[in-house]
């Protein structure tokens, strides 16, 4: 089959690998018909997530028909039309039984490189790396799926690939980081980064009740999808992002904070260049410029929320005003079949219709120009779906 395939930093190719086979007998075999390049894989295709080897397929937002089931899958059939979740998880262990799947003690196999970094290890996923069990991706002709009665979801008649596509990831990732904020009656909501997580984020913490979304990102397309969504929205290379909120705030400053960038994030002060040269020369693992402004910019007692992906270590992080200020953070790789059904009815209600993030759709074998393009932001990119 043809599968998009990581060999290096900013080096990403369509080769033809092995068709993927039953290895256990939960497994049920995916012909995926859309799949996504997700922002994280940028962290990927940026050099910044240890222990990538070259080969390794990537991609873990995707669909499709189930073609083969192992002998023990119950609930899925041949034909079936599912989406897939990006976290792997067994259904079963002390995290999964509680709806806190992205903590899964049984899917990841490399689960001792990861707890020597941070204690315990969370659930494998599909196409990131071997320290988070080395699953061969969803950006692929075909996919391997474990514990297939637990993760996939079959999709309701009537929806299109593109409206359920992101179930598999930035929905949910943007849905819970709104619902982290554990939002109130009045409140105001910031959101650092106007991606598509970003994007999901917005429009979830409006459906959660927030009466104001404030956006701040420094793109003009980005800037102008959040306002048609109804946020107030802030461009921090024209004004200081943390003097704009609190002037808009009548200097409290934001209720609820959302940090949807994570580890590649541009800050325009001294510290922000000393971050990128830090992570350049692996002495610091994430630019943290956004969630330092986040923790500043938030007000006393509020909630600030943590959707970015960071990997390792980041410095210089404000504990002072996290101790002294009574801030409340949240973050988490996301629980996504706690949200897959719901946020599959919002849709079928037409709360939202995801397929308005979509700015490019290409051939499978267009991936590396796909992942040029939205790195750079080149023409307008917010999102790019692949289609096998």
């Amino acid at each position: 089959m043809k599968a998009v395939c990581w060999h290096g930093s900013h080096d990403v190719r369509v080769d033809t690998v092995p068709d993927p086979k039953i290895l256990n007998p939960g497994d049920a075999i995916i012909k995926i018909t859309s799949t996504a390049i997700c922002g994280s894989d940028l962290h990927l295709y940026d050099g910044y997530i240890p222990t990538m080897k070259s080969g390794d397929i990537l991609g873990h937002e995707f669909m499709g028909e189930v073609v083969e089931v192992g002998p023990n899958v119950k609930k899925l059939k041949v034909g079936d039309r599912v989406v897939v979740p990006f976290t792997i998880s067994c259904g079963s262990c002390f995290f999964c039984k509680r709806d806190l799947w992205s903590l899964c003690d049984n899917s990841n196999p490399n689960s001792g490189l990861v707890e020597k970094m941070y204690g315990h290890s969370p659930s494998g996923l599909f196409g990131y790396s071997h320290l988070l069990g080395g699953y061969a991706g969803g950006q692929a002709e075909y996919a391997r799926v474990p514990f297939a009665d637990v993760g996939p979801l079959k999709v309701a008649d009537g929806l299109s690939d593109e409206q359920v596509l992101f179930l598999t990831d930035i929905f949910p990732t943007g849905y819970m980081a709104a619902e982290n904020c554990d939002i109130e009656p009045g409140d105001t909501v910031a959101v650092w980064g106007c991606g598509p997580v970003g994007q999901f984020a917005i429009r979830s913490a409006l459906m959660l009740g927030a009466e104001r979304v404030i956006a701040i990102d420094c793109v003009p397309e980005r800037l102008q999808l959040a306002e048609k969504a109804g946020a107030e929205i802030i461009n921090f290379e024209e004004v200081d992002a943390g003097v704009a909120l609190k002037e808009m705030t009548g200097g409290r400053g934001p209720d609820r904070c959302i940090e949807a960038v994570g580890m590649e994030s541009h800050g325009m002060d001294a510290m922000g260049v000393v971050d990128k040269v830090k992570q350049a020369v692996r002495l610091e693992t994430g630019r943290p410029h956004a969630l330092r402004q986040a923790i500043v910019a938030c007000r006393k007692g509020g909630t600030v929320s943590i959707p970015g992906v960071y990997g390792g270590f980041v410095d210089k992080i404000p504990m002072g005003a996290i101790v002294n200020k009574a801030l409340t953070l949240k973050s988490g790789q996301t629980h996504v079949h706690r949200y897959l059904r719901p946020l599959m009815e919002r849709i079928q209600k037409g709360d939202i219709d995801p397929t308005f993030v979509i700015t490019h759709r290409l051939n499978l074998e267009e991936a590396s120009r796909g992942y040029e393009i939205f790195k750079h932001k080149k023409d307008n990119c917010i999102k790019v779906v692949l289609k096998p």
